[in-house]
């Protein structure tokens, strides 16, 4: 490919050329949900965009080793440790009884859902998932390694990481250490040293669900120690690329950043860092602390194809706000409806005319600049409306642009009609061969009653089913 790929980099607050550690072999970590609930659209769309900055490599002909958690225990109310567990939240809200059999069973049915959701969405899977209920050997190792290098203290709480210690703890969110102030009280205060910092293990709550002997005391991990221990277990002490939400960035990548490198040693230990922008609903953001928040089946249940949504996701770059509504969601279905309409004309009329055109270099470099698929999505529109360009050539440009986008364009049928209803259109085009008008236009009518559209083009009479 001769279109070099530039990533905005969150660490460096710029735009840079990216290069993978090993060549072509690129190694990636994504935070992925805690398992309490259900998704919001405002999550899924960070997963969407991870989803195309993996297919934007893969376009690019590297080697991708993606892997994702899934947070099933430590991750409290607050970011920074504050209230219960959220999937013990989960367990009260659903009449549950407080036993590890029940956290269980949460965290399996919401791990279900999501990735249900995701299969919907057309998001490829990572190449390894991750339990942070299956990894706390690993998180045990990691903490040891932190304490031995002398970034830890003990409080009534448990095990404390001192960020005072870390000289790069305000890189990556551009912090002013001296600026924070402790808010309302926490699990670390008031013994806490410093409004950074943060548990490596929490040793204070005997009566949590789910508790682990240590070398600190029985207890359970902070959130944050999962990603770190994972992400070293299977993509090593350096990698690639760390992905999420820009909610992240200022506590939870952060921290993790912290834990990997008091550990390693090492600097930096992710080479990239990226970040999706906020889902917004009335301009303000997605969540469900606000009950302002919808989940993919609420799309569905409105009649809207989950693709509608990915569809609507490329109408902003993944580094802007995109607000929600109905309104822009339907706009959406319409556009991304007439888009399958066509790619299936183009399917079955396979004229070729081959003109010369830039449309796999606009392409290409839409996509390399940074992932910006509002102009990806501006190419393939100019595809399709090119009248100088074969039927052939634009569906072959379609399907290859389509790697990216993951509409799944590559398998759209006509839908079938019953036998009785094929003859009614049959009978219609015999009509309109004799130009019986009035009665082209009653059968036309009888059509549209049963749900089926009507087109005349100069191809030949085209039908869409409505309901």
């Amino acid at each position: 490919m001769s279109s070099s790929l530039k990533l905005y980099n969150t660490l460096h607050r710029k735009e840079e050329v990216f290069r993978p550690i090993e060549d072509n072999k690129v190694r990636m970590y994504c935070c992925g949900p805690t398992v309490y609930d259900f998704a919001h659209i405002g999550n899924l769309r960070t997963y969407v965009f991870e989803d195309v900055l993996k297919r934007v490599l893969l376009f690019n002909k590297f080697e991708v080793l993606h892997v994702m958690n899934l947070t099933d225990v430590g991750h409290l109310v607050s970011d920074a440790e504050e209230g219960e567990d959220k999937l013990v939240k989960a367990i009260k809200r659903e009449g549950l009884p407080l036993t590890k059999e029940s956290m269980l069973k949460i965290a399996g049915k919401y791990t279900k859902a999501f990735k249900e959701d995701i299969k919907r969405l057309n998001i490829i899977e990572p190449d390894i998932w991750c339990k942070a209920t299956e990894h706390i050997p690993e998180m045990i190792e990691l903490i040891k390694r932190i304490e031995k290098n002398n970034y830890t203290y003990k409080t009534s709480v448990g095990l404390m990481f001192d960020t005072s210690k870390f000289k790069y703890y305000a890189e990556l969110g551009r912090l002013k250490l001296e600026q924070l102030r402790p808010g309302k009280k926490t699990l670390s205060d008031p013994e806490r040293r410093n409004p950074s910092d943060f548990a490596l293990w929490i040793t204070n709550q005997p009566k949590h669900v789910m508790l682990w002997d240590s070398p600190w005391g029985r207890g359970f991990p902070g959130w944050h120690i999962e990603c770190s221990a994972m992400a070293i277990k299977y993509l090593g002490e350096q990698f690639d690329i760390h992905c999420g939400g820009v909610d992240h960035i200022n506590v939870h990548h952060t921290n993790e950043i912290a834990q990997a490198e008091a550990a390693t040693g090492k600097h930096p230990w992710v080479r990239f860092w990226l970040h999706g922008e906020f889902l917004t609903i009335n301009k303000e953001k997605m969540a469900k602390s606000k009950g302002a928040f919808f989940i993919l089946q609420d799309l569905v249940d409105k009649g809207f194809d989950p693709l509608v949504f990915r569809y609507f996701c490329f109408s902003a770059h993944y580094r802007s706000h995109l607000n929600f509504d109905f309104e822009a969601l339907t706009a959406a279905k319409n556009a991304f409806e007439h888009l399958k309409d066509r790619v299936l004309d183009f399917k079955e009329n396979q004229s070729s005319n081959p003109t010369a055109n830039s449309y796999s270099e606009d392409f290409l470099n839409a996509v390399n600049d940074d992932l910006d698929m509002p102009k990806a999505l501006s190419v393939l529109w100019a595809v399709v409306k090119d009248s100088g360009l074969g039927n052939k050539e634009k569906y072959d440009l379609i399907l290859e642009f389509d790697k990216v986008f993951g509409l799944g364009l590559d398998k759209l049928e006509r839908e079938k009609l019953s036998p009785e209803l094929m003859e009614l259109i049959k009978e219609r085009e015999r009509a309109r061969k004799e130009k019986d008008w009035k009665k082209a236009d009653e059968l036309r009518d009888e059509l549209k009653k049963k749900g089926i559209i009507v087109e005349d083009s100069p191809d030949g009479t085209k039908w869409k089913k409505v309901f």
